[in-house]
């Protein structure tokens, strides 16, 4: 009996040790693709581009050929402890001689609606609903929509631009003079979103900033490379009113599609496939910070599993359903790479057990029997793993400093944790064809706005 047990443990850790690790060498080799293109990119610049030109910064970016009106659309439900001061904040920090900003609010939500009229400022227009909330933020955007079309009509004058932002963001002076201008060139306008990490909850909220700091340095700037589409985070986002005026006429009217969960990441995807999107990581001066934008992240495990889940629902699950494998090889890749988190979670859990299972045979002294390519695929994956530890602190540590960058390598294990938590809510919360609820987590404005 007992030599069976030992057979079957040691048979149980040799086999899921071999999915782990082919799994995990699948997926290295995945983000080493996309370390060596970009790193391919960033030499052929340097040695091309910027030896016959300067780096353009928000100073130095000549002014737009036609200024216009800037829109800035914000849903808020549930939203009274920080809309009223991210009002106040932008209203203080634009430096943009003409926009407006649409704050959506429902019947149900007097708290939120009260704080927006006690902003009183005319750039200000608060929109309410006649549907209790929460609908889905897409249903939100589409009031605030309608009710630009209609100040095009009372006013006579067509909007240029129409930027997302969420009632937590810390916007930056400069973007609506960088949106007026490169949204000439470009219907989609992505800046980069700095996520502020919250001391008291360093090992939560800071894997946000770990994230958000790879995938705004280095894979937005692939997939714009590649010419695959660049989803929209949401906030920092500028979209042209003609592009959202022909998504409008052919979806009935409404441009956000209002059964999606992340209509921000599928407007994204859609426009950008077109090949006129761009990711932009400027400078607001020489020397200065880049113009991004900042928000407090969850800084709890619950709700920042809350959050992942959703994101995971409509852009592994629905998004799979509602977006397809369309274009190009290139646009398929970032596709695969999307949705591929219920994959790499299984293979993170399956990994995670596979330490406890060696624990285990060592204790007991079991051995179990390696093919001959064992040790090779071992050896190749601490190097992608080593590699991939290296890359995040040294990104990290660009935007946040390399205390940051240090703490960013054992977060890694807090990410992991945070994503097979989300991927088993996901899964179980999943209804195809069925549009759950607005599933946002309470936000923080932060009390000392960080420095541009």
């Amino acid at each position: 009996m007992l030599d069976e047990a030992q057979w079957l443990l040691a048979a149980a850790t040799r086999e899921l040790t071999l999915f782990a690790g082919i799994g995990l060498l699948l997926g290295g080799i995945d983000d080493l693709a996309i370390d060596l293109l970009w790193l391919a990119r960033l030499v052929w610049r340097r040695a091309t581009v910027y030896r016959r030109h300067r780096r353009s910064t928000a100073a130095t970016l000549p002014p737009p050929e036609r200024p216009g009106l800037i829109a800035v659309f914000v849903p808020a439900w549930r939203e009274a402890d920080v809309i009223g001061t991210m009002l106040r904040s932008a209203l203080a920090r634009f430096d943009h001689p003409l926009y407006r900003i649409y704050v959506g609010t429902y019947p149900n939500d007097p708290a939120t609606a009260a704080a927006v009229a006690a902003v009183a400022d005319p750039r200000v227009r608060m929109v309410g609903g006649t549907l209790p909330g929460p609908t889905t933020k897409a249903e939100c955007l589409n009031r605030l929509w309608t009710a630009l079309l209609h100040d095009e009509r009372e006013d006579g004058e067509r909007a240029k631009a129409i930027v997302l932002h969420d009632a937590e963001d810390v916007v930056h002076p400069q973007e609506l003079r960088v949106f007026d201008r490169l949204i000439e060139r470009f219907d989609l306008v992505q800046l980069p979103v700095l996520p502020l990490i919250d001391g008291r909850a360093r090992w939560v909220s800071g894997h946000y900033a770990d994230e958000f700091a790879e995938a705004h340095s280095r894979l937005l700037v692939v997939r714009e490379a590649l010419g695959a589409g660049i989803p929209s985070a949401g906030v920092g986002c500028a979209l042209s009113r003609d592009a959202l005026g022909r998504m409008a006429h052919h979806a009935e009217g409404l441009p956000f599609d209002e059964t999606s969960l992340t209509e921000d990441y599928e407007i994204g995807v859609r426009i950008g496939g077109a090949g006129r999107a761009a990711f932009v990581a400027m400078r607001a001066a020489p020397g200065a910070g880049l113009v991004a934008v900042r928000a407090y992240f969850p800084d709890r495990f619950d709700t920042a599993v809350r959050q992942k889940t959703r994101w995971l629902i409509g852009i592994a699950l629905a998004g799979w359903d509602r977006l397809r494998w369309d274009g190009g090889l290139a646009e398929r890749w970032m596709r695969l790479r999307d949705r591929r988190a219920f994959l790499a979670a299984l293979i993170l859990a399956t990994s995670y057990a596979v330490l406890a299972l060696g624990a285990l045979c060592a204790a007991f002294d079991i051995a179990p029997v390696w093919p001959w390519w064992a040790g090779w695929l071992l050896a190749t994956n601490g190097l992608l793993l080593t590699w991939r530890l290296v890359v995040r602190f040294a990104t990290v540590g660009y935007f946040y400093g390399w205390r940051e960058g240090l703490r960013a390598v054992p977060r890694v294990i807090v990410a992991n944790i945070i994503a097979m938590a989300a991927a088993r809510r996901a899964l179980i919360a999943y209804v195809p064809g069925k549009v759950p609820p607005w599933d946002k987590t309470a936000h923080v404005f932060p009390e000392t706005l960080p420095c541009d």
